[in-house]
C-alpha cells in the first residue's frame, strides 16, 4: 500500500465475519438436530463472584442460545476446594451431552489452574488449553484437536480478509500461554516466518517495522505506534485496555495494543477495539464445541 496521505488502511469487520461463522454454525447445528435429534452441548464451570467472568459466561451462553448449542453453566463458591472443581470436571467429562468444557479463568489463588485445566478431557477442550493440545500445536505434523479460541479466530480474520500467512514476516507482541505462544506456533504452522517481541526484547520498533503482519497482544495500550508499522501491513490488535474517559457515562474507553489511529493511516488492514478479535473469539469456541460434537454425535 502506498504512503499517500490518501490511502488508509482497511478495517477488519470482526463483528461482521463472527456473524457470518456464528450462520454458519446455527445452519450446521439445524442440520445435526434434524438429523440425528442431537445438538452440540458446551458447559462452563465459573468459580467465584468476579464480575467480569460472569459477564464473559453470560456471553457465550447467549452466543450459544444464538446458534442452537445447548449451554450449562456450572457455578462454584469463591472458597470451593480444588478437588471440588476437579470432580465437576470428571463429572461433565462423563456427560454425553457435553461436547465441550471450559474453566473461566482466572481460578481463585488457592486453586491451581494448570492442574484443573488438564483434567479437562482432550476431546472435550474446546479451549486449547490442555497441555496435550498445545504439545501437538508446537510439534511438525501434528494436529491439536482444537485450537485457542483466540489464536485462531486471529488466523480466521487473516484469512477471510484475502491476507495469506505463507512466506510473510509475522510479529507477534506478547508471549502469553492463551495468545502470544500458540499464535506465534499457529503462524509457524501456517509457514509465516516468525519473531515474538516481548518485555525483554532490545528494540522492539525496529522489529516491528519488519514484519508484513503483526499480531498485537501485550496488554499495553496503544503501544505500537503508527510509525512502528510498515507500510500496508496487516495489524491484529488483541488488546483489550480500558483507559480514563471523563466523557464516558463509565469513565473508561476500551483501546488496543496499537494506537488505531496512527495504524489507520499506515497499515493495510488494521482491527477495531472493541469489534475487531473479541467477537472471533466467541465464534471460534462454537465452532471448536460444533466440531466435538460430529466427532460423537455422528459416529
Amino acid at each position: 500500500m502506498a504512503e499517500s496521505s490518501e490511502e488508509r488502511a482497511k478495517v477488519i469487520d470482526g463483528k461482521a465475519i463472527a456473524q457470518t461463522i456464528r450462520n454458519e454454525i446455527a445452519d450446521e447445528v439445524r442440520i445435526l438436530s434434524e438429523k440425528f435429534h442431537k445438538v452440540p452441548g458446551l458447559a462452563a464451570v465459573i468459580v467465584g463472584d468476579r464480575k467480569d467472568s460472569k459477564t464473559y459466561v453470560s456471553m457465550k451462553g447467549k452466543a450459544c442460545a444464538e446458534v442452537g448449542i445447548y449451554f450449562l453453566d456450572l457455578e462454584l463458591p469463591e472458597d470451593v476446594s480444588e478437588d471440588v472443581v476437579v470432580e465437576k470436571v470428571h463429572f461433565l467429562n462423563a456427560n454425553p451431552d457435553v461436547h465441550g468444557i471450559l474453566v473461566q479463568l482466572p481460578l481463585p489463588k488457592h486453586i491451581n489452574e494448570e492442574r484443573v485445566l488438564s483434567e479437562i478431557s482432550i476431546d472435550k477442550d474446546v479451549d486449547g488449553f490442555h497441555p496435550l493440545n498445545i504439545g501437538k500445536l508446537a510439534m511438525k505434523g501434528r494436529d491439536p484437536l482444537f485450537l485457542p479460541c483466540t489464536p485462531k479466530g486471529c488466523l480466521e480474520l487473516l484469512s477471510r480478509s484475502g491476507i495469506s500467512t505463507k512466506g510473510k514476516r509475522a510479529v507477534v507482541v506478547g508471549r502469553s500461554n492463551i495468545v502470544g505462544l500458540p499464535v506465534a506456533l499457529l503462524l509457524l504452522k501456517n509457514d509465516a516466518t516468525v519473531t515474538i517481541v516481548h518485555s525483554h526484547t532490545k528494540d522492539p520498533e525496529s522489529i516491528i517495522r519488519e514484519a508484513d503482519i503483526i499480531i498485537a497482544a501485550a496488554g499495553q495500550p496503544r503501544m505500537i505506534k503508527g510509525d512502528w508499522i510498515k507500510p500496508g501491513a496487516a495489524v491484529i490488535d488483541v488488546g483489550t485496555n480500558a483507559v480514563d474517559d471523563p466523557s464516558r457515562k463509565t469513565g473508561y474507553r476500551l483501546v488496543g495494543d496499537v494506537n488505531f489511529e496512527e495504524a489507520y493511516k499506515v497499515a493495510g488492514w488494521v482491527t477495531p477495539v472493541p469489534g475487531g478479535v473479541g467477537p472471533m473469539t466467541v465464534a471460534m469456541l462454537l465452532r471448536n464445541t460444533l466440531e466435538s460434537a460430529k466427532t460423537k454425535i455422528v459416529i
